[in-house]
């Protein structure tokens, strides 16, 4: 279908971010519950809550996913939604209390902006508050978890590139022969350690550049090859992606769709899951159409690809950070 994050019923999308301290997050509602499964690729994860998405648990549902700044700091965020969600009876019904089940995983932005400010519970709170209504666009760029993320570290933040949240939808054919389709959504946070390629054409469209000054590219992977490497400690980074459709799928397919689409981040990240990287891939379903796995999954990876475009092309500079917008 194209860019932007398709209106999916069930799920709400909602940003806070500190536009001075370059940090935020971004809550993914599911009011009514929905059934989702987590793919971890990265060596570099910060999680909370992740238990509940593997099969077998006595957990079948979530009721929000958040994706947020300021590194494992940033897992704060997730009791603010927790609060919104009790206020309205949402939750795991326990027999005693609803108990919010939020999972959460979190992205280092803290050399960009104040790395003391970082998100937590009010922001988390303010984030579930300000849900997109349905049919509303979801915001891109410089917003949300995406406030302070950026790519192509391997020469510090002085040679990197501004990123951010990008959207994209897909659509594949029921099998009933409706002609309502099921709709494939993904929302990525992105902020890799390596550089990011055009899913087109394989052309580095954000990256490392060869100066702090220059809008040439040095291609990460190759200085790698040659021998160029960062010593010490490296900024954890990371690409978080979240799936969504209105398909429906049970714990195991909603594990195999997160699978398959988190083969659309080596087709745009070079390199990528590197031991800096956090990288998670989420899949949500919230909907009661029947499609197909497989095509639901191939569906998921094209999205996820050009979602994470999206996080490079729609940021603007910030903190001293280029952003291609500027350009």
């Amino acid at each position: 279908m194209g860019a932007g994050f398709g209106a999916i019923p069930g799920l709400k999308i909602g940003h806070a971010q500190d536009e001075a301290a370059l940090t935020g997050c971004t809550v993914l509602l599911c009011e009514q519950g929905a059934v989702a499964a987590c793919d971890v690729r990265g060596g570099a994860v910060g999680e909370r809550e992740l238990e509940p998405l593997r099969s077998g648990h006595i957990v079948e549902q979530i009721h929000a996913l958040v994706f947020a700044g300021g590194s494992a700091f940033g897992l704060d965020a997730a009791g603010g939604v927790m609060r919104w969600c009790e206020e309205r009876g949402i939750g795991f019904d326990t027999g005693v209390v609803k108990v919010p089940i939020v999972p959460a995983v979190i992205l280092f932005d803290l050399r960009i902006g104040d790395p003391t400010v970082r998100p937590d519970a009010a922001m988390g709170y303010e984030a579930a508050a300000a849900r997109a209504k349905v049919n509303a666009p979801v915001k891109e760029g410089n917003i949300g978890a995406g406030m302070g993320a950026t790519v192509g570290k391997l020469f510090g933040m002085e040679r990197a590139m501004k990123a951010g949240i990008g959207c994209w939808t897909e659509e594949v054919a029921t099998g009933d022969g409706s002609s309502e389709g099921a709709r494939v959504s993904a929302l990525a946070a992105v902020n890799a350690f390596g550089d990011v390629r055009d899913p087109e054409n394989g052309r580095i469209i954000a990256g490392a550049r060869m100066s702090h000054d220059s809008r040439e590219f040095a291609d990460t992977a190759a200085a790698m090859r040659r021998g160029v490497v960062r010593t010490g400690f490296q900024d954890t980074n990371t690409v978080l992606v979240a799936v969504a459709t209105n398909a429906s799928l049970t714990k195991h397919e909603a594990q195999r769709v997160a699978t398959m689409a988190a083969s659309g981040l080596p087709r745009v990240v070079s390199p990528v899951h590197t031991r800096f990287d956090g990288d998670v891939v989420f899949a949500l379903s919230v909907g009661h159409l029947h499609a197909d796995v497989n095509a639901l999954g191939a569906a998921a990876a094209d999205a996820v690809a050009h979602a994470i475009a999206r996080g490079v092309t729609q940021a603007v500079g910030a903190g001293g950070v280029p952003g291609l917008r500027d350009w």
